[in-house]
C-alpha cells in the first residue's frame, strides 16, 4: 500500500470536511457536526456506522467511512438488497460513540457496521447487545468487543455478546499470528518487545505474542512498556533492547508512538528490524514523520493494496478516484463488512420492514451457519463462529520505497 503524505492528508481533509455522503450519486445534501446520512432509498435497510472522522484517530474513521461507502454505492446500483447509510463521528470517544449510536437508533438504524476503534466499540456493544441489534465491526479487535473470550489465565470476565461479530482479527489472534510469522520467516534471533500497558489493544496482542513465542521457542531478550502519558521518550526501552542485542523489535502498538520509536532509534544509531501488527497501518501518513525511517518496517495485515486480483484492483482504483489516496486495511475491512451483511441478508431472507431485533436473530443464524462463507478483499473463504470471531489468514507487508508491499 502506497500511503504518500500528500494523498492521505488530502483524503483526510476531504472526507473529514464532508459530513454527508450520498449513496445514490445525486451529490452532497448538507452539513452537520454529528454525522452524515444518505438520501432515502425505497425498501432499503437502514445501516449505520460510527468512527472518528475528526481528531487524532481520524485516519481510521475516514478509512472505514470511505470503504463502506464504496460498497454501499456498488450494491445500490444493482438489483436486490438496498441500503440507506448513516455514518456518525465519535472522535474516538466512548461517550460520544454511545451518543452516536443513540442518534442512529433515532434515525431508525436496523444494522450497525461498526464501530471503528476499540474502546468506543466496547461501550456501544453493551448497548447493542441489550437492544439485540446486529453489529459487525470492521476494526475493533479486543476480545471484550465480542465477549466470551478467556484471558491468559483462562478466565472470562465479559460474557459473550451474541449480536456482535468482528471482521478483523482479535488481538490474541494477531499476537499468535505475529509470533508464528516471525518464527516461520526467521526474522529475528533475539527479540525485544515494546508495548503500551495502558492500552487494551496493545496489551492483548503482547500477551498472546509472548505466550506463543514461549510455545514455539522464540527468544525474547527484552520486554519494555510505556503508557499513553509517557509515550514521548523511548530511550529507556530502546537502550534495553539494544543492550540485549535484539535484532528484531516487536511493536504491538499504534503508529503514532511507533513513529517516535523509529525516530529515536535512528538518533541513537540502533537499527534492528521492526515488526508490528495492524496498528502500524498509518505510519506513512503521519504529519511531520520522516517516512524514510520506516523503510523495512514489517507488519501483519489482512489486506494489501498491491494485490493483483481483480476485486482488489477495482477497489483500489475506485478509492483513488473518489478519495485521492490508497486504501488501508480499515477501508478494506469496512468494504467487506457491508458485503458480508448483504450476503447474510440474502441468505436469511430478512426484509427491511422487519424489526431490528428480528433481523438480528436471522442474521446471527445466517452468518454462523456451516455453509456461510465470504470471499472478499481481506480474505477468501472467511467464516464466523458463534464466538463472533472471523477465520481468515493475515498477510505480511513491508515498507519499501515509501510504500506498503506484500512480503
Amino acid at each position: 500500500m502506497d500511503f504518500s503524505n500528500v494523498s492521505r492528508r488530502n483524503f483526510v481533509k476531504l472526507v473529514g470536511a464532508s459530513s454527508v455522503i450520498s449513496i445514490t450519486g445525486l451529490g452532497l445534501a448538507g452539513c452537520s457536526d454529528t454525522g452524515s446520512s444518505s438520501a432515502s432509498v425505497d425498501g432499503a435497510f437502514k445501516i449505520g456506522s460510527v468512527g472518528p472522522v475528526t481528531g487524532a484517530a481520524a485516519i481510521y474513521g475516514n478509512a472505514t467511512k470511505a470503504g463502506a461507502q464504496i460498497a454501499i454505492d456498488e450494491i445500490n446500483k444493482g438489483d436486490g438488497v438496498k441500503f440507506d447509510f448513516n455514518y456518525q463521528d465519535d472522535e474516538n470517544d466512548s461517550e460520544k460513540s454511545i451518543n452516536a449510536y443513540n442518534n442512529l437508533k433515532d434515525w431508525g438504524m436496523q444494522i450497525l457496521a461498526g464501530c471503528t476503534t476499540t474502546a468506543p466499540t466496547i461501550a456501544v456493544t453493551s448497548e447493542s447487545n441489550a437492544d439485540n441489534l446486529f453489529q459487525l465491526t470492521p476494526s475493533a479487535s479486543a476480545t471484550d468487543v465480542i465477549g466470551g473470550q478467556p484471558d491468559v489465565d483462562g478466565n472470562v470476565s465479559v460474557q459473550r455478546k451474541k449480536n456482535v461479530f468482528q471482521m478483523c482479527f482479535t488481538d490474541p489472534n494477531q499476537g499468535t499470528a505475529a509470533a508464528k510469522y516471525v518464527s516461520d520467516q526467521s526474522l529475528g534471533t533475539k527479540i525485544a518487545v515494546i508495548y503500551n500497558n495502558s492500552d487494551a489493544y496493545s496489551t492483548g496482542v503482547y500477551k498472546k505474542f509472548m505466550s506463543q513465542a514461549k510455545e514455539i521457542g522464540l527468544t525474547v531478550v527484552a520486554e519494555s512498556t510505556f503508557t499513553d502519558d509517557s509515550a514521548t521518550d523511548f530511550s529507556v526501552q530502546l537502550n534495553k533492547a539494544k543492550s540485549a542485542e535484539a535484532d528484531l523489535v516487536f511493536l504491538p502498538i499504534y503508529y503514532q508512538p511507533a513513529s517516535l520509536i523509529l525516530t529515536q532509534a535512528n538518533q541513537m544509531g540502533y537499527a534492528p528490524k521492526f515488526f508490528g501488527v495492524d496498528g502500524l497501518d498509518g505510519l506513512l501518513t503521519l504529519e511531520g514523520f520522516d517516512t524514510s525511517l520506516a523503510e523495512g518496517v514489517m507488519l501483519l495485515t489482512p489486506f494489501t493494496a498491491d494485490a493483483t486480483d481483480e476485486k482488489t484492483q477495482t477497489f483500489v482504483k475506485t478509492y483513488k478516484e473518489q478519495y485521492g489516496g490508497i486504501p488501508n486495511q480499515f477501508a478494506a475491512d469496512a468494504y467487506d463488512c457491508i458485503y458480508v451483511i448483504k450476503q447474510a441478508i440474502e441468505k436469511s431472507g430478512v426484509t427491511a420492514d422487519m424489526s431490528f431485533s428480528d433481523i438480528c436473530d436471522k442474521l446471527v443464524e445466517a452468518i454462523t451457519s456451516s455453509d456461510f462463507s465470504y470471499d472478499g478483499l481481506t480474505g477468501t473463504g472467511m467464516t464466523w463462529s458463534d464466538t463472533g470471531e472471523v477465520s481468515k489468514q493475515p498477510k505480511g507487508m513491508v515498507i519499501k520505497n515509501g510504500a506498503y508491499v506484500g512480503m
